[in-house]
């Protein structure tokens, strides 16, 4: 394994003239799509544990989702065509002579989350789960069997820390608005929220797509009033998490004059045609950072035991928030490269680029220890990822 600890002498992200960062949110079909696939490895891996007494293997990392059909107005509207989500991966279907009822968990894992996550979609009537799920290859699944777990494929993962001001606001406005508070004092908003935002030196300009609920709104003019409310509400929440200037935009595409508003049935634009699939939308972290370094990797449904693709991006996260943490460091980034049939603790190369003023080998002893510590505790990962306790889109 080689470790290179390198002090960068490039401008760091926060000093740069531009900044864009993006979050789809909750709702938006790519991150149903993420979401789909990594509950349906935590709910595999439960049930592997159950009844063999081990995680096996599985990869449920690739999964579609086929955009609906809405008949919308105000007051009310109905589903049409149904959503449909197409769940395609490997996984072990048989142990002994016991078969895993993979179908059967798909459907009622993915009923179930979206029932407790979108508050109007009704998924037993609306959406439509098929699964295309396989068993997997030898070579992959052995290697399951090994005191430390065997890398499964030859993946990158790439971390950074700390966020800049502006990545902050994106994510933390997404969450808001999609808060148990926020849905309380204004119930019209759906899920499906997508910010989009760019600084220019100083100033910041969010804009924001966000579904709205008809039954909630019985006219045109009650739609653009409670924009204008809601610009206001968002406004004043941004100013608690930034000292820029922050302008707002909400479903900028709308016009008055031509009827075109952005209402919805359920809260997500799945119900209408916009389709998702996995690995398209945030980055382990939540974001989108073009300005950052990141891999094209998709971190959801990929089994939390041998996959490198899924551990390597939290762990490079993780390595890069703790070096961060240093008041003499002002910020971090990790690149971690696997190599299939290796040890997961034992990556091809460890890559640690820092923005600091100490000296060289200050920043390597710093470094070192932390990369270590981190490296050992990936084969535990599984147990965190299993509980929900780590971010992943």
């Amino acid at each position: 394994m080689e470790i290179i600890v390198e002090k960068t002498k490039g401008v760091a992200v926060q000093q740069s003239a531009i900044e864009i960062v993006e979050r789809k949110g909750l709702g938006h079909p790519d991150t149903l799509c993420d979401r789909v696939a990594e509950e349906l490895s935590i709910a595999f891996s439960r049930y592997y544990l159950k009844r063999f007494g081990r995680v096996l293997h599985h990869n449920i990392d690739k999964c579609l989702l086929v955009g609906g059909r809405s008949a919308v107005c105000f007051g009310g509207g109905e589903m049409i065509t149904p959503i449909q989500i197409i769940v395609v991966g490997r996984a072990v279907e048989v142990v002994g002579d016991e078969k895993v009822p993979l179908e059967e968990i798909a459907r009622e894992t993915t009923h179930r989350w979206l029932k407790e996550r979108l508050r109007f979609l009704e998924p037993e009537k609306n959406v439509i789960v098929e699964t295309k799920i396989r068993t997997g290859s030898v070579d992959l699944r052995a290697t399951f069997d090994s005191s430390i777990p065997l890398a499964n494929d030859t993946s990158i993962g790439v971390g950074f820390s700390p966020l800049t001001e502006t990545e902050s606001l994106v994510y933390h406005t997404e969450q808001f608005l999609n808060s148990a508070e926020v849905k309380q004092d204004y119930s019209m908003i759906g899920e499906d929220i997508k910010i989009m935002g760019i600084r220019v030196n100083d100033r910041i300009n969010l804009t924001i797509a966000m579904a709205f609920v008809s039954r909630f709104i019985s006219s045109k003019d009650e739609y653009f009033n409670i924009k204008k409310d809601l610009l206001e509400y968002i406004r004043a929440f941004v100013k608690k998490l930034t000292s820029h200037e922050v302008t707002v935009a909400i479903n900028a595409a709308d016009n008055y004059e031509k009827n075109i508003v952005y209402l919805t049935v359920t809260g997500t634009s799945a119900e209408c045609g916009d389709d998702g699939q996995v690995g398209r939308g945030n980055r382990a972290n939540g974001l989108i950072t073009p300005y950052r370094p990141m891999t094209l990797e998709a971190t959801a449904g990929k089994n939390p035991i041998t996959h490198t693709g899924k551990l390597y991006n939290l762990i490079a996260g993780e390595i890069s928030a703790e070096v961060a943490k240093d008041p003499d460091i002002a910020g971090a980034e990790c690149y971690l490269v696997s190599q299939i049939g290796m040890p997961i603790t034992e990556p091809q190369i460890v890559h640690i680029k820092i923005h600091s003023s100490l000296a060289q080998k200050i920043v390597e002893e710093k470094c070192r220890g932390i990369i270590k510590k981190h490296l050992d505790q990936i084969p535990q990962l599984w147990k965190g990822i299993l509980e929900r306790r780590y971010s992943l889109f």
